[in-house]
């Protein structure tokens, strides 16, 4: 587990760098990595999405750089300081922190956030570090529940008594600020959708089932998907996605499993290589007769993302994930989870999740 102080380390070895470069008469200048397509690949050692070892420099002599230089300079230090102090912020708060006038010009030193955002990923990328390390916060909207008690800060929470809302997972859940406490459960399973999720909550699943219920409300946070990655890694227990039977649901899968392109600098803190999709499945429909008129025809962007995802390397050389795929292109529709809700509103929760995990009908 990374320290403060290793945090700190990191970003003072940057500026002892650039330091030294301008005490020997050099041109400031460092290195960043290429975060591009090209510079991405799988790893099959770690089961991940990983940014390639291509690099580009930063000089501060060059009119194209000068500026990235100066403003990645004024992040690395606004952040040094935020550590120092304890403090964490949001992404945003930095902005407005670091945005002004320089001195006896009218140059901002940042117009938009769209200026900085980009800076802090060039500084997790390059210190192999994730934001939250950073001290820096992003808006996150996951709810989770079960039999399990968090340390967050001075305050002890119970999560299997906060009720039909459950606990709001925070941005940052990095061991130092999320301590996991008295977990008795066998099992995570991540749910997509917010209105499925609360369905398992009122039906008090992760209390008869032993397990603990988790949703990104959609394409999950990073903090969704890390503190599912803790769960996993730091306690050993199994990972089980629930999604909608759609190119859509499939991907936010292979995101939470592989992890995605844009994070490809810290996948290996985010992505959860062993979690195992339990459905929704196009062959469920047959399985467990659920009716047709239920289904969705598929558009040409549904048609476009099975082809895509038909040639990811971890999708590839599976037989099960290709045969689902061909019969969605096949049978030219798509199911959202709320369809199980026409065999009875706890159909889902009663019936059909816990026959998929007893008889470990699973895609990997």
């Amino acid at each position: 587990m990374i320290t403060m102080s290793d945090t700190v380390k990191k970003i003072e070895k940057l500026g002892t760098e650039i330091t030294k470069q301008i005490d020997e008469g050099k041109e400031p200048n460092y290195s960043i990595p290429v975060r591009s397509l090209g510079n991405v690949y799988y790893d099959k050692v770690s089961k991940t999405i990983k940014l390639g070892d291509k690099e580009s420099k930063r000089h501060f002599l060059n009119i194209g750089h000068a500026r990235k230089f100066m403003q990645t300079i004024l992040v690395a230090s606004e952040v040094k300081n935020l550590i120092k102090h304890g403090a964490t912020t949001s992404i945003r708060d930095l902005y407005y922190a670091l945005k002004h006038t320089i001195e006896g010009t009218k140059e901002n030193v940042f117009e938009d956030q769209s200026e900085s955002d980009p800076l802090i990923e060039d500084l997790e990328a390059s210190l192999g570090l994730l934001r939250e390390e950073l001290h820096l916060t992003a808006s996150t909207k996951g709810i989770i529940a079960g039999k399990m008690t968090v340390k967050d800060g001075k305050d002890t929470i119970d999560l299997a008594r906060m009720g039909s809302g459950g606990w709001g997972v925070p941005s940052n859940v990095e061991p130092e600020k999320i301590e996991i406490k008295d977990l008795d459960a066998e099992y995570v399973l991540f749910i997509e959708k917010d209105a499925v999720w609360k369905r398992f909550n009122e039906d008090q699943f992760w209390k008869k089932h032993k397990c603990i219920i988790i949703t990104g409300k959609g394409q999950p946070a990073r903090a969704e998907r890390r503190l599912v990655q803790r769960l996993n890694k730091e306690y050993k227990l199994p990972v089980y996605a629930l999604m909608d039977a759609d190119p859509w649901g499939m991907y936010i899968y292979s995101v939470i499993k592989q992890g995605s392109i844009s994070l490809s600098y810290s996948e290996e803190k985010l992505a959860t290589p062993d979690t195992k999709y339990l459905g929704l499945m196009i062959s469920d429909v047959d399985k467990y007769k659920i009716p047709s008129n239920v289904t969705i025809k598929l558009n040409l962007q549904d048609i476009k993302r099975i082809k895509e995802m038909k040639e990811y390397p971890w999708f590839k050389k599976d037989k099960g994930w290709q045969k689902e795929f061909d019969l969605m292109k096949q049978r030219n529709y798509k199911l959202e989870l709320e369809a199980l809700s026409r065999k009875g509103i706890r159909f889902i929760t009663e019936e059909y999740l816990p026959h998929k995990i007893e008889t470990r009908d699973f895609l990997g």
